[in-house]
């Protein structure tokens, strides 16, 4: 086997490994994107759990006051 070859031989080796992580990678990005996709839907984003909170707090403040009202009598 002469010089050539063998530099064809390592460079097809190399370019087989070469597109087989490349296209791996591609797989795991594609992954990523999907689940960051799907991430809406199963989290709620930081501000729509204070308004939440806020409100569920206002509710109970209320409750409190009436009890007061009614403890005093």
């Amino acid at each position: 086997m002469d010089s050539q070859s063998l530099i064809n031989a390592l460079m097809g080796l190399a370019g087989f490994f070469g597109g087989w992580t490349i296209n791996s990678l591609t797989k795991s990005i594609a992954k990523i994107e999907d689940r960051l996709q799907e991430m809406p839907d199963k989290y709620v984003a930081k501000d729509d759990y204070k308004d939440d909170i806020k409100s569920i707090h206002e509710m109970l403040n209320k409750i409190f006051d009436k009890l007061d009202g009614k403890a005093d009598k």
